[in-house]
């Protein structure tokens, strides 16, 4: 299994509203493709002051393997929901973490 991790600094003008949408749209397309598992969406909730580096929400997104993972990857919408991220996030790709494990 591979767990993809995504941890976001979403500017300060981008609204709650928006970000939900972000999420929403990641669960709608999950929903539809073969090999992904779950999807988990939220806010930090560390107690580790600082440790965070500003990213401050993201999400998890389980696949059954690697083919599943990337699939979703080139998928086209997620290509839309990627570019939608990039263009929220403080510094475009430099407020977007990616690590992806496998479980």
């Amino acid at each position: 299994m591979i767990r993809h991790c995504v941890f976001l600094r979403f500017r300060d003008d981008v609204p709650a509203t928006d970000r939900h949408s972000i999420y929403s749209d990641l669960e709608v397309l999950c929903a539809k493709l073969p090999g992904a598992l779950t999807i988990h969406s939220g806010l930090n909730v560390s107690p580790e002051t600082g440790m965070d580096k500003g990213f401050s929400e993201g999400f998890v997104l389980d696949f059954a393997d690697a083919a599943a993972r990337d699939a979703y990857l080139v998928h086209p919408e997620h290509q839309a929901i990627a570019g939608r991220i990039v263009a929220s996030t403080a510094g475009g790709t430099d407020g977007v973490f990616v690590f992806d494990l496998e479980v």
